[in-house]
């Protein structure tokens, strides 16, 4: 876990940040950060380019469709979702890294 995680609620607990507004600034640090590691490694390793080119037709599917949902949802609903998602796939890592192992 790269630690996004806890930039949403930091965002919206010290920061004072909508719901839907943190989520999206969470979002552009993530990708500007992936962005930048991308473009470090582009010379030293091997990319498949159509691999790549699928993930990202994927991905920006995903950005309309989250897009659209986020316009019919609550903020309150994603913050209690959001809660409940870091909720379960924390109990999911420590089942996998403890008993799983």
């Amino acid at each position: 876990a790269g630690g996004g995680f806890l930039l949403i609620p930091t965002l919206v607990l010290l920061v004072g940040l909508p719901m839907k507004e943190a989520i999206g600034t969470s979002l552009l640090i993530i990708s500007m950060n992936s962005l930048i590691g991308f473009t470090g490694d582009i010379g030293h390793f091997s990319i498949d380019w159509f691999f790549m080119l699928k993930i990202s037709v994927i991905a920006i599917a995903g950005i309309f469709i989250g897009g659209a949902l986020a316009k019919k949802m609550a903020g309150e609903k994603l913050k209690k979702g959001f809660g409940w998602f870091v909720l379960i796939m924390g109990i999911y890592i420590i089942i996998k890294e403890t008993l799983l192992k």
